[in-house]
């Protein structure tokens, strides 16, 4: 089979081609994609702590932090304390956030229109129920298994 024909080539490419795509728009807002996604994630989990957004950004909790403090000094994020534990600062939009948010997801529609030009809507739906059953499936794969020893030690305690 051609590279080019191969189904993790083209995820691969494609993947990579959103993000040159997404970095380019983000800088003509004099932002970066890793600010937009920090901004796209506190707008459907208000309240995200510093390590909880490090960990679904797949970065160090320091970068985090530095894009936060970017994030912070321009209006569109808040630290707040967590009630239940002052150690831990939790994440919220500021209303500076809205503006930018509306022109993400303006971006976004833009993109999903671009790269699904030519598909009709049961081939769209049919691609995006496919990608989450792979996603899904690697996740699952890829989680930490239990030791077999700890395993084995649960059973003797049942």
């Amino acid at each position: 089979m051609p590279q080019s024909d191969d189904l993790l080539f083209v995820l691969h490419a494609l993947a990579r081609l959103l993000r040159h795509e997404f970095d380019r728009r983000a800088s003509a807002h004099g932002m970066t994609r890793a600010q937009w996604v920090i901004l796209f994630w506190l707008e459907r989990q208000p309240g995200l702590s510093q390590k909880e957004l490090s960990e679904l950004l797949e970065v160090e909790p320091i970068t985090v932090a530095r894009l936060v403090d970017r994030l912070e000094a321009r209006g569109m994020v808040e630290r707040r304390p967590d009630p239940a534990d002052r150690r831990i600062w939790r994440l919220h939009l500021r209303p500076a956030a809205l503006a930018v948010l509306a022109e993400i997801e303006r971006h976004r529609a833009e993109m999903a229109n671009l790269v699904c030009a030519g598909l009709d809507a049961a081939t769209i739906e049919m691609m995006t129920e496919g990608l989450a059953r792979m996603k899904a499936t690697l996740c699952a794969e890829v989680r930490p298994k239990p030791r077999e020893g700890l395993r084995e030690a649960a059973k003797e305690v049942a």
